[in-house]
Order: structure tokens, then C-alpha cells, then sequence
């Protein structure tokens, strides 16, 4: 059973092949309907959400489904019910199963035990159905994605940069990380990257210096400083980032027609300046809606994994 959970769960001709059939639901919203019935999707959260909530919902809609949403504390999960036989029970009841949690290890014991595809719509290290809505709002504003140069400034070592290095690699992205030490990527994850990006042609780098970073990139990319559960570090972090906002100035150092991408929730004034990220250049209003999309061809394809292996 093929699932979603990590950017590398894909090939780079897998990726291609949900890009491009994103790209097609984009333009013909019902074309595929492997949900009709309606079947049920289960979507839960363990956390807090506004784009991964209303994205899953109206994208299982749109292919025929309907969507079971699983509020934070609404299940027996992990209390009185192990994840384990919990996966068992879902499969026998739903096609789907999305799950915005916490630690990477219940997601990956949820897979292991489901029989249906599993999807990860966010854990502590990944993000990766945001990636995927952000390599599509990319080739839509660029065409092609090989040979591009990406930065991201800010906290490298949080799940969205986790993501991006694997997503961008398999993509064949250069990624150019910038953060203050302490805030760098994790080195297993790191590595991985590094790996995919030989296979592709692309290339990384890692350092404390945004201006570097920036310099020259056709897209330029950062993330909250503050992520859900870390509101007691906003000092520490706040002193920590100081050089790392993308303003006028730095967004200035990238190519005349660079794009910006922000997953949002943005803070202006902290890691992006209201002209930026409200300025012409940038695309996070794209990037939002692309969830909707990418996320359509993301469970289409995995729905049809699941038919061929029957």
C-alpha cells in the first residue's frame, strides 16, 4: 500500500505524474471522481488548522467523497485506543486517511497498519502536502522546475524546511538554506536530500547568511519563526532571527522576476515585510488555493495505487 508521509514518498516521475494531473484538476475541477458514492475520506486533526481543513474537505468533495472531520480530542486515539488497531478500524470503514499530528512516529505506525492510503497533512518534521501545493504554484509561475534556485531564510530547522529539502530535491530544485545556528535542518534529513539531489541534478547549501542565500534565486521562500507549541521561545526566537526578515531589501538581492511563497500563516513585521508579502512578486494566495489542487491529485493518485494492488 503506497501512502503520503514524507516528500520522498514520491519519485521524481511520481511527483511529475501529481503535478501534472494537478495541473488538469486545476482546469477541469470534476474530471476525476474516485470517491463518488459518496465514499468516505477520515481527516483528523490533532491540531489546529484553516487551510489543511477547508483544502481536504472541498478536495474530497470535488472527487465524489465525502469528508469525516475528526476534530482535536474528538477521538479515542492513543488514550484509550491504540493506533495500531485504530489504523485496522479506519480501513475497514473509509478509503482515506489524512491525519494532521504531531510526532512522525504515529503517523508512520498508522501507516504500517492501515490498508488503506494514509497522508500526511503535517507532523513535527514534515510538511509535505504543502511542498507539493507549492512546486505547483512554482511551475505555474515558472513553466519548468529543473535547474530553478530556491532560498528559504528563517527557521531551517522546522518541518517546512524539512520538507522543501526533500520536496525541492526530488523536483530538481536548488535549495540554498539560510538560519542561525541552532535552527538548521536535521542532518539525517539533510543527507537524504543530498542524495535525491544527485539523482536529479540539483544542488544544496546551507549557511547563516540570508543575503547569500537570496542572491540570485528565482524564488524565495521563509516560514513563522513561532510554529504551534513554541509559543514560550517567541523571545529567544525573536532575538535569534534578528537579519532574517524578508524585506524590500533582501527580496531585492533575487532576480528581477523572483517569486515569494509563504505557507501561512504570515507574521508581518517578524519573518516578512507587509511589502513583500503584499506585493506583486509574490504568489501565497496561489500557494493557499494550490492546496485544494495538488492535494486532489495527491489522493487520485494514491486511490489509484491502491486499485493496482489489489
Amino acid at each position: 500500500m503506497r501512502h503520503f508521509l514524507r516528500d520522498d514518498d514520491l519519485t521524481p516521475k511520481e511527483q511529475h505524474e501529481v503535478l501534472d494531473l494537478a495541473l488538469r484538476l486545476k482546469q477541469d475541477r470534476f474530471a476525476e471522481r474516485p470517491l463518488a458514492g459518496p465514499k468516505t475520506a477520515l481527516v483528523m486533526f490533532d491540531k489546529t488548522s484553516t487551510r489543511t481543513r477547508v483544502s481536504f474537505a472541498v478536495g474530497i468533495s470535488d472527487l465524489g467523497g465525502s469528508a469525516l472531520i475528526v476534530n482535536p480530542g474528538e477521538a479515542q486515539l492513543g488514550e484509550k485506543e491504540s493506533i495500531s488497531d485504530t489504523a485496522i478500524i479506519f480501513s475497514r470503514m473509509t478509503e482515506l486517511i489524512v491525519w494532521r499530528t504531531g510526532a512522525h512516529k504515529n503517523i508512520e505506525l498508522m501507516a504500517k497498519h492501515a490498508s488503506v492510503p494514509v497522508i500526511n497533512s503535517l507532523t513535527d518534521d514534515f510538511h509535505p502536502c504543502q511542498v507539493l501545493a507549492d512546486l505547483l504554484t512554482v511551475r505555474e509561475h515558472k513553466d519548468e522546475l529543473q535547474g530553478l534556485t530556491a532560498a528559504y531564510v528563517g527557521d531551517a530547522a522546522n518541518n517546512m524546511a524539512h520538507s522543501y529539502l526533500l520536496g525541492f530535491a526530488t523536483a530538481g530544485i536548488n535549495l540554498r538554506l539560510a538560519g542561525p545556528e541552532g535552527y538548521l535542518p536535521r542532518e539525517d534529513i539533510l543527507a537524504k536530500a543530498e542524495q535525491i539531489a544527485e539523482q536529479t541534478g540539483s544542488t544544496i547549501t546551507v549557511s547563516n547568511d540570508p543575503r547569500e542565500a537570496v542572491t540570485g534565486a528565482d524564488i524565495v521562500i521563509t516560514d513563522t519563526w513561532i510554529s504551534m507549541g513554541q509559543e514560550a521561545e517567541e523571545a529567544a526566537r525573536l532575538q535569534h532571527f534578528n537579519g532574517y526578515c524578508v524585506d524590500e531589501e533582501l527580496f531585492g538581492l533575487a532576480k528581477d522576476d523572483a517569486i515569494f511563497l509563504h505557507c501561512l500563516p504570515a507574521y508581518r513585521g517578524f519573518e516578512v515585510s507587509a511589502e513583500v508579502i503584499d506585493g506583486p512578486r509574490s504568489v501565497v494566495w496561489d500557494e493557499a488555493e494550490n492546496r485544494v489542487h495538488a492535494q486532489k491529485a495527491l489522493m487520485v493518485w494514491l486511490l489509484r495505487q491502491a486499485k493496482q494492488s489489489e
